[in-house]
Parts: structure tokens; sequence; C-alpha cells
């Protein structure tokens, strides 16, 4: 060990330090990253090889000297019996990196090249959050997230809400005490329809995976973990009394397995440095077709024995190693923002990039989510940021690199007007995403448009499928829902995949379309968080379209289930002169409906004046059967739980709506109950 430390060499120790500290500072705390994990991993490489070549440099406020983000001080702090400790990454994105970790082994074994080649265990490195999980016999008793590597956060409460981990193992006769390791994560599909769900809502969407679920775990009320998709693999344990341990790390996690602990089966046991290089070659194969998010995989000698004999360095294992991917993330410039209109309406901002190659694929557009999104990473057109590619995820940006942003750069703005039909852009008050107005004229949401106001419980047009409606708004025949009733059998029949019979057969559908009721014509017009019982009360309360379409605030706040939100949808909606153009086009072209006066009251029976809603699968009863036989005892079936919710009905396979009525302490029904309950 050198006795001095040359100056230089102590200054740049110190910027590295300050350096890597500002960053995971940004990262950790501010959710905000400034690099790349790649120039990260750089930065953390050097100060190692540093300290490794001037022990005195490793302060005990080094980077190198903890292990992921501290605890928060709003979680209770648990002390790990057994340290979790880090793994020492190789980031030569080549099959070199698994050559020399062998090489390496071999060399701290001192083994020769007679000897036989060193029986690994190779695994992939999950995306997400180290958890460690305490069984006192058999029973989990407490959930800890890594912390620091000595103290972590207590989640327990939000771990067992996590329906793969097991709240005992499967085993008769269990050790004592038993800690086992793994990562919370989310699947790449579990996270797209968590996200879709929100924008249907109005909400924001989360910007990853992995920072999801580790979110997810770390918050401070279960049920909002509870309502989130996670998912957990175990990869290792902590602290064990009471076990003797197998003689492999394989056979350790094959026996938890056995006990009920989830572990992927990916995992192998291959030999020498021929078998790992081999094992990640596959894997990176294997990568996008994954249904998570990996960013490696790990090496470990498989061996216990050997494992104690090789001990640590630093505090990272010596028998183990991490061997990244080439990264997918990079820096770009951003040209320009524009704003796409999705098939709803959702106006969502796009980033367009100078060309950049990222994760097997050049990028050139990458997501922002909504306004907010934005705002939160100030995104402004000549910004440098960094571009993250996982999957066939679309391409988002991770931060902005504020060191290289230009002068006189302008913050993003949301346009007025949508660039595509011209009609009023809004952002309902409450909501994260704006939308196009012009639901029903604007060429964007065409499609969809026609799809819904198509669809059986709206306008009932049996025969106009997807494929269809491709063919007919790519083709210019139909524009808005009033072109459809302009449609003959011969232009229909010129169409592909459409004869003269199907032709005929659509026509007279569309025809028989135009005799309908006035709630089902409310709710084929589209208008958002109108749904069939909404446009069901609408109807009945207004009595015909044009007391509706007149209707002010105050009056649409006296039907039953519409509360501000839904009123100020529906005054947008009508508010469009686009949207009103398409109406009475519609007229125009004979449709029609019976109207009256409001109809005030319900029909009596013993329901009378009970709102219910209905989720999952009712058996012998459809929902809408179930629906019709609530409201002949004159209750009413409401789409949404709130607190003058008075029944939640749930069948098999109930939604979000079931745990929306435990929180607000609902009362739920069964089928059996439900029954009973309209029996007498």
């Amino acid at each position: 060990m050198p006795d001095t430390v040359p100056p230089q060499i102590a200054e740049r120790a110190r910027w590295l330090r300050e350096e890597i500290e500002r960053h995971n500072y940004n990262y950790y705390v501010l959710d905000r990253p400034t690099i790349p994990d790649a120039d990260w991993d750089r930065l953390f490489a050097e100060l190692r090889a540093l300290e490794a070549q001037y022990p005195q440099l490793a302060t005990p406020d080094s980077p190198t000297q903890r292990i992921g983000a501290p605890p928060r001080a709003d979680l209770a702090a648990v002390r790990h019996a057994v340290p979790m400790l880090s793994i020492r990454s190789e980031t030569d994105a080549t099959a070199q990196a698994a050559y020399a970790f062998d090489a390496r082994i071999r060399r701290e074994l001192g083994l020769s090249v007679k000897d036989p080649p060193v029986e690994y265990s190779a695994e992939l490195k999950f995306d997400g959050l180290a958890i460690n999980l305490r069984y006192e016999e058999g029973v989990l008793v407490l959930g800890a997230t890594r912390g620091d590597g000595m103290t972590g956060e207590d989640v327990t409460a939000n771990v067992r809400t996590i329906r793969q981990i097991p709240l005992r193992l499967h085993t008769p006769q269990p050790p004592p005490v038993v800690e086992v390791r793994g990562e919370v994560f989310i699947r790449r599909e579990d996270f797209e329809r968590l996200n879709a769900q929100l924008q249907a809502q109005g909400e924001a969407p989360y910007v990853n995976p992995r920072n999801t679920a580790a979110g997810s775990v770390r918050q401070l009320d279960p049920a909002v973990t509870a309502r989130r998709p996670l998912s957990f693999f175990a990869y290792g344990i902590g602290e064990v009394v009471g076990w003797e341990l197998p003689p492999t790390h394989s056979a350790l996690l094959d026996q938890l397995a056995r006990w009920g602990v989830p572990v992927n089966d990916l995992r192998a046991v291959v030999y020498g440095g021929q078998g790992l290089a081999a094992y990640y070659q596959r894997i990176i194969t294997l990568r996008q077709h994954l249904p998570f998010d990996i960013d490696g995989v790990v090496y470990k000698v498989n061996a216990l024995a050997w494992q104690q004999r090789l001990g640590f360095v630093t505090r990272e294992p010596r028998w183990a190693c991490a061997h990244k991917f080439p990264p997918q993330e990079a820096t770009t410039t951003v040209l320009d923002i524009e704003v796409q209109v999705g098939r709803t309406g959702a106006i969502t901002p796009v980033a367009r990039l100078a060309p950049v190659f990222v994760g097997g694929a050049t990028i050139t557009n990458a997501t922002l989510h909504n306004e907010d999104e934005v705002r939160r990473k100030d995104v402004r057109i000549g910004d440098t940021v960094i571009v993250r590619r996982a999957g066939d995820v679309i391409p988002e940006i991770v931060g902005v690199v504020l060191e290289r942003r230009p002068p006189h750069t302008q913050p993003f703005r949301m346009p007025s007007r949508c660039p595509v039909c011209g009609s009023r852009i809004e952002r309902p008050e409450g909501e994260a995403v704006a939308r196009c107005t012009g639901g029903l004229y604007c060429p964007a949401q065409r499609k969809q448009a026609l799809l819904h106001f198509a669809s059986r419980r709206a306008l009932d047009i049996e025969g106009l499928g997807e494929k269809l409606v491709d063919q007919l708004v790519d083709s210019g025949l139909v524009r808005d829902p009033s072109d459809l009733f302009k449609l003959d059998v011969p232009t229909l029949a010129a169409l592909e995949r459409m004869g003269e019979k199907s032709a005929a057969n659509l026509v007279a559908a569309i025809a028989r379309a135009k005799e309908t009721t006035l709630e089902r014509f409310i709710y084929a017009l589209g208008i958002r968080h109108v749904g069939e019982s909404t446009a069901r009360d609408l109807a009945r309360h207004f009595g015909s379209l044009d007391a509706l379409m007149a209707a002010d605030e105050a009056a649409l706040l006296q039907v039953p289930d519409v509360g501000p939100v839904v009123a100020a949808s529906i005054l947008r909606f009508f508010a469009e002169p686009q949207n009103r153009q398409v109406i009475g086009k519609l007229r125009a072209a004979g449709l029609r409906w019976p109207e009256g006066g409001p109809q005030s009251a319900r029909a009596c029976g013993p329901l009378t004046g009970k709102t219910f809603v209905l989720t999952g699968t009712l058996p012998g009863m459809t929902r809408q059967e179930a629906a019709a036989r609530i409201e002949a005892a004159g209750g009413r079936v409401s789409e949404t739980v709130s607190k003058k919710t008075d029944y939640v009905v749930a069948g098999a396979d109930p939604g979000s709506k079931l745990l929306r009525a435990r929180e607000l302490g609902v009362p739920v029904l069964d089928a059996e109950a439900f029954k009973r309950l309209l029996e007498g």
C-alpha cells in the first residue's frame, strides 16, 4: 500500500465522491437522474479502483461504503441481522467479462489448469427493489428494504399484499428462522395495464416499472400497495437459525421453491468461463421476450463451502458478480416537442430527438406522457436529455442534463387547439391528461368513436367490426357516424372481404339502428365519464335530447350520480360546435327515439332508493339481467363506488370496485345474498 496519496489523485477521489453522491441524490431522493446508468457505473468503478490502490482514500462517507438509498424517516428502521451487501458489477458487455470472472475465482481458489471447471449458479439480474423477508417458525413476520445495506425500512404490511410472497412457508417443519432475499418488480404487461387504467381515469401514468415497484413497496398506506401489480422472485438468504444448509446455492434455491417461495426458472448451473459466457449470450437473446425487465445476469460460485472460503472484499462477496447488459440509456438532443392525439382524444407530448442508438434500435422519438410530466422533468427544445429504452416499451426521457442546457430555452406549453381537427384542447380539473373535445369530429378519434357508436350497448350495428371500420375510415367513406347511414350495398360489396350478402346484412343492420332509445343514443355519443347507467339517468331525467343539450351545470347536478366532473364533461362535449353538427347530421339521417317529459319517479319495489354497483361474474345471470332486476325492484345501478353506494354486488373475479367498497365500508353482497335481497 503506498504511504502517501498524490495530491491530484486525492483531489480526483474527492471529486468522484461528491459527483456520485450528487447523482445518487438526484436519482433516489428527487427521482430525477441526471446521467445514464452506464456513466454512473464508470464513475463508481473509477472511485473503487482508486480506493483499492490507495485504501486511505476510502472515507466512511464514500459511496463505496454503502449500498442503495438511505431509509426513509417515516418508515420504521430495521437493522439487518446479516448485511444486505451489493455485488461487484462487470460493465464490460462482452463475453470476456465472464471469462475474467472465472479466471479470478480460479486464482483465488488456487486451482490449476488440471483442476476441473468451477461450478456456478447463473441467474437473472432483476430490475426492481431488493427485499428481505424474515420467517420465524415458517411465518412471515418482517419485510424490510435493503436501505443502506446495514439498516432498511420496515415494509411488512406492504409485502404482505404481494400475493406471490407466501405468508407461511409450505413445509410442516420450517426452520426456527430463515430470511429470504429477493427482488420486488412489476411485469411489463401489468405495468402497461396499470398505466392504461390511470390514463383512463385522467391520472398521470408512471414513468417506468422499476421506480413504480420501489415506490409501491415504500408506500405508507398498504391499501395503495395492494392495488399495484407487484411480483417477487427470491435469489438468496440472510440469517438462518436451525437449518442445515444444502451444499450448493442452486440446491438452496430449489429448497426455497419447494417451500412455496417464487424462484425464477431461467437460473442454470454452468461450468467454467465458457458456461458463463454461453448463459450470458442466451439471456441477451431472450431479454426482449421476457415479461419483466432485467439489466444483466448474476454469476455465483455454486458450492457454499467455496463461497465461505472466498469470503468478502470491501463489503462485496468475492464469489459473485453482476454481468450487465449493454446500456439501454444514452444522451441526445431534443429537436422539437409535438403533441399526438390518441384514439380517445388524449393529448400526449412527444419529443423529437436527434437520432441515437439505444438498446439495439435507433431512437428518434420519446414519449413525455403528459403536461405535468414535461413540467416535472422540465424538458425543453434544445436540451440534452437521457433516453431510456427497455424491451419493447416506448422510449422515454429519463431526465435533462441541465449543465448542457443552451441559453434562452423556453418551457413547454400545451397548445390550446387540437393539431388534427382544430377543436379546443381542455384539461379537466383534477385530471392529468388533456384531451381534444372534438370527439365525434376529430379524425384521430374517428375509428374509436365509430366502434363505440356501433357497439352492442350503443346503436348495436351488427357486423361493423374493427377491420371494416379501418377500411371505411382509411378509404374516406366515413368521416363521422352520420356517414354510416349513407352507405349502400354496392359501395360496401366493393371492399375487401365484403361480398354482396355481407354488405346487404350490414346495410340492414344500419337501417335497424335508426330506431333506438334516447339512453342508447346518449351512450353512443361517447361522452367522457358517461356510461350506460349515467346515460340512462340523463335520458330519464331530461326526457329529450334538446333538453339535455340545453342543460346548465345546475340542472345536470340534479341528475342522480352526476357530480361536478361528469357535469363538466357533458358541458364540454355539447359546447363543441363540431359535435353538435354531427348530432344534427345524425338526426337528418333519420335516427329517432321516443321522447317525453322527465321521469322523476322510479318503479316502487323492495329496492326503491337503493344504489347498487355490480362487479365480477354472477352465476346464472348476466350483468345486464342483474341491472334490469334491480331497476324492476325500484333500485338503480351505478358504475362507480362512492359513499352514496348502498351495496356492491361481487361475483367471481371482481375488480377494483370491490377494493374500493372495502375502503369506504360499503356492504358487499355475494351472488346468493343478492338473490335473497331480490326475492324478499
